[in-house]
């Protein structure tokens, strides 16, 4: 399968002509509805091309839904920033408009109405969710990056009630991504989403013991 045969839009197939292949997971995530607006749990290594599969569901909701907006959540700012950059590029010779949005103002932020996709944390989105931000129902897709968190004692609990409201008020498509979930049926299921798994990577890793000098694979 090979990216220029997708029905995608010709900004995204321009951006990323020098990747005309797909990785396994993103042709694992095609198969399983990615496209077709279904939820999934996307769960491969790193550098596996998660990021990516995040990318052709955003760009397909918007050409499929005028006028709707999409939602790039991460649990730092740091790497909100990452992100920012990388969508800024995309999308910098179309019409359509990404911000970054990370403070710890609890406000409704009204002037994120006037762009498309929006990188927040998970308190930002915590916040606007309670002051009932009106263009949340423009939502149509949420990614969720480095989803595992559901288990951190501290953001775990703020991200299950975003997901939960998510769910009940907006029904988004919902993407989740990460490396390491130790039940991602569970997950999945509670998701309401459909499970993804690859164990491709891209550079082959390889386990082994270190001690006086010497490494001994396994």
């Amino acid at each position: 399968m090979k990216l220029a045969e997708l029905n995608l839009p010709d900004f995204l197939q321009k951006h990323y002509s020098k990747y005309p292949s797909l990785t396994p997971i993103q042709k694992k995530s095609l198969k399983a509805g990615l496209l077709d607006n279904k939820s999934l749990l996307i769960c491969a290594p790193t550098a596996s091309g998660k990021t990516f599969i995040a990318t052709m569901s955003i760009c397909n909701s918007f050409s499929k839904f005028p006028k709707s907006k999409a939602i790039y959540l991460v649990p730092l700012k740091a790497l909100a920033n990452e992100k920012f950059k990388e969508y800024q590029g995309l999308f910098k010779e179309t019409d359509y408009k990404v911000i970054i949005s990370t403070g710890d103002v609890d406000s409704e932020s009204t002037y994120l109405n006037n762009y498309d996709l929006l990188i927040l944390t998970t308190e930002k989105l915590d916040s606007l969710l309670r002051h009932q931000a009106p263009w949340l129902s423009e939502v149509r897709v949420v990614i969720v990056d480095e989803i595992h968190l559901l288990n951190d004692p501290s953001r775990g609990p703020t991200l299950e009630i975003i997901l939960t409201l998510l769910k009940m008020l907006i029904k988004p498509q919902i993407i989740g991504l990460s490396a390491t979930i130790g039940n991602p049926q569970e997950l999945a299921a509670w998701l309401e989403a459909t499970l993804v798994k690859d164990d491709w990577r891209p550079v082959e890793l390889k386990k082994g013991i270190y001690a006086e000098g010497k490494v001994e694979y396994y």
